[in-house]
C-alpha cells in the first residue's frame, strides 16, 4: 500500500513550474501515465461512497471518516471497521507491516488481513463475503461480516444510503463470536431490504399460505385479518422510529387495496403517534409480507395472535409509565429493567427463554424494593410486553430515576468451542462504576456462580441514561449448570436479594 501513499503524497505537492525543463516534463507526463494505469489495475478506487452516507448504532449515527464512507463495491456494501468497532466499545490495532487489523472484546481475538477474505476468530477461520481493504488508510469490510462475527444485527437501506445496526441488549449481543447475528440474504448483493417499498414480487404461493384480507388501524391497534393461523414476527426499528410485523408464508387476497406496484399504503389522521402503514411483499423466497407502522415517536407495543383470523399490534406508546409519586420525598427512585419480553426473547437455552428469567428476577426485586421506605421502586416492564430499545432508557430519565439496573441473563453461539459460566456485570459510563461494582459483589455471591467481573461496554441501555446504569448478567443460559441455578426459584430468591442489597448498600441505606 506504500505506492498509494506515495502517489497520494506526490500529487498533493503544489505545482512547480516546468516551461523551461523537458526532463521534469517527461517525469510529469511519465507521472500522470503511471497513475492511469494504477486507477484501471486497482478498480476498487473508485468506492461508491459519498458524503451522503450514514451508520446507525442502536438509533445513534456514527460519525465516519470524510474520506472513507460506507458504500456499494461490486454488489457487496462496505463500512469502515474501525467506526463500528470503537462504537461498539472494541479495542482495534493496526500493523501495517503485515496489514493485520486486530480486534479484541474481552478474551476473544478478531484477525483480519487486508485483500484476504479469510478472517480468523479466535483460532477459527471464517470467510469473509469480500475481502477487507484500505481507503485513505481506513480499512473497510463487508456489512455481511458485521452481521456474522459481531452479533449485530444490520441492513443496508440503499435509497437512503445508510446501515442500520442494533445490538440487543444484553445476552451474546456485541460479544466477537463466528457465525452470530442476522445475516443477510445471500442473493441480495448484501442489502437487506428494510423499507416495503425497495422489495416487490409475486412470492411463491402454496395451498399452506395464508391469504391477508384487509388491514385497518383504530384505537391505537393494527388489525390484520388472515383466512388462517400464521406466526407472525414484530419489532421495532430505529432511524426513522417504525415498528415491523413480518408475516411469513402468506399472500394479499384478492380484495386488497394494492398499487400498479404491488404494495399500498394506509394513512393515519387521528394519532398522533402514527403517521401511516406501510405494506408490501418483503421475501418473495418465503413469501414474507411485511406491514410498516411508521412512528412520529418511539413506541411500545404488543401482539396478540390467538389463531382467530386476527393478527393485533397495540400500541402501548408512551403513556404506560408506572405508579411514581408526583414528589419522591426524598425516596430513591430505582428503574427496574426487566430485558426484552414480548415478540423478543432474547437468548435461550434448549427449553428457556431468556425474557422469562429477566422478569422472573425484576418483580422479585420490585416486591423486595417496596419493603424500603426510602426506595421507590418502577418497572419498565411487568409482564411479558414488548418494549422498544430506545423507550427503556426514555423512561428512566423521563422519571428522573436515580439509578437504572436492567437485568439480562447471557449464552453464547453453539458453534463456540468454549461454554462459558459466571456473572458478569456491565457499564458505559464513568459514572456507574461504583454502582456495577457494588451491585456485582453481592450478585456474584447470590449465584455462586464463576466471577467472570465488571466490563465496560457500549450498550444503549447503559449509554443513554442520565443516571448511573448497569446491565446484570446473571449467568449462561448456554451453559447447562448455570441455567439450571437461574431457574431453580430458590436461586432466583437469592439473586433477587442480593441485587436488592447491592442496591441499598450503593444508597447507604
Amino acid at each position: 500500500m506504500s505506492c498509494v501513499v506515495e502517489i497520494a503524497e506526490y500529487a498533493g505537492h503544489h505545482p512547480v513550474n516546468y516551461k523551461n525543463d523537458r526532463s521534469m516534463m517527461m517525469k510529469k507526463i511519465g507521472f500522470f501515465l503511471t497513475l492511469i494505469v494504477f486507477l484501471l489495475a486497482f478498480p476498487r478506487l473508485g468506492f461508491a461512497a459519498s458524503a451522503d452516507t450514514h451508520i446507525y448504532l442502536d438509533g445513534l449515527e456514527l460519525s465516519q471518516p470524510s474520506n472513507a464512507q460506507a458504500g456499494n463495491v461490486k454488489g457487496s456494501v462496505m463500512v469502515p471497521i474501525r467506526v463500528i468497532v470503537e462504537g461498539l466499545g472494541y479495542d482495534v490495532g493496526w500493523e501495517k507491516a503485515s496489514g493485520t487489523v486486530t480486534i479484541k472484546q474481552g478474551d476473544t481475538e478478531l484477525k483480519l488481513l487486508i485483500d484476504k477474505d479469510q478472517a480468523l476468530v479466535g483460532d477459527q477461520s471464517v470467510t469473509l463475503a469480500a475481502a477487507p481493504f484500505l481507503l485513505n488508510n481506513t480499512t473497510m469490510v463487508p456489512l455481511r461480516f458485521v452481521s456474522e462475527s459481531m452479533g449485530l444485527k444490520v441492513s443496508w437501506d440503499n435509497k437512503e444510503k445508510s446501515a442500520y445496526l442494533y445490538s440487543p441488549e444484553g445476552g451474546a449481543a456485541g460479544e466477537i463470536l463466528p457465525g452470530k447475528g442476522t445475516s443477510l440474504p445471500s442473493d441480495s448483493g448484501e442489502t437487506m431490504v428494510n423499507n416495503p417499498e425497495q422489495e416487490q414480487g409475486n412470492g411463491y404461493i402454496t395451498e399452506t399460505t395464508a391469504h391477508i384480507n384487509g388491514v385497518s388501524f383504530s384505537d391505537n391497534k393494527l388489525m390484520i385479518a388472515v383466512d388462517r393461523a400464521v406466526q407472525p414476527n414484530a419489532f421495532a426499528m430505529f432511524g426513522p422510529d417504525r415498528i415491523v410485523v413480518d408475516i411469513p408464508m402468506a399472500s394479499f387476497g384478492e380484495t386488497f387495496a394494492l398499487d400498479s406496484a404491488n404494495k399500498g399504503e394506509l394513512l393515519v389522521t387521528d394519532n398522533p403517534a402514527v403517521s401511516k402503514i406501510r405494506y408490501s411483499l418483503f421475501d418473495s423466497t418465503t413469501s414474507t409480507i411485511r406491514f410498516v407502522i411508521d412512528l412520529n415517536s418511539s413506541s411500545q407495543f404488543s401482539i396478540t395472535n390467538a389463531g382467530d383470523g386476527l393478527v393485533i399490534i397495540d400500541l402501548a406508546g408512551q403513556s404506560t409509565i408506572p405508579n411514581l409519586p408526583t414528589e419522591s420525598n426524598g425516596t430513591r427512585v430505582v428503574l427496574i429493567d426487566a430485558g426484552h419480553g414480548g415478540s423478543d426473547p432474547g437468548t435461550s437455552s434448549p427449553t428457556r427463554l431468556e425474557k422469562d428469567f429477566n422478569l422472573a428476577i425484576a418483580l422479585k426485586v420490585e416486591a423486595l424494593l417496596k419493603l424500603e421506605p426510602n426506595i421507590t421502586a418502577v418497572m419498565n416492564r411487568s409482564d411479558d410486553t414488548t418494549l422498544t430499545l430506545k423507550n427503556r432508557p426514555n423512561l428512566a430519565n423521563s422519571i428522573k430515576a436515580d439509578i437504572f439496573v436492567s437485568i439480562h441473563a447471557n449464552s453464547v453461539d453453539k458453534s463456540v468451542k468454549t461454554n462459558p459460566s459466571g456473572t458478569e456485570t456491565y457499564y458505559t459510563r464513568e459514572d456507574s462504576i461504583a454502582l456495577a461494582n457494588v451491585i456485582h459483589k453481592h450478585l456474584v455471591q447470590a449465584t455462586g456462580l464463576n466471577d467472570r467481573k465488571v466490563r465496560q461496554k457500549n450498550l444503549l441501555v447503559t449509554r443513554e441514561t442520565t443516571m448511573p446504569a448497569v446491565l446484570l448478567e446473571s449467568g449462561y443460559l448456554s451453559n447447562s449448570f448455570d441455567e439450571a441455578v437461574l431457574f431453580d426459584p430458590i436461586a432466583q430468591d437469592r439473586i433477587a436479594a442480593g441485587i436488592v442489597a447491592g442496591i441499598k448498600e450503593y444508597f447507604g441505606l
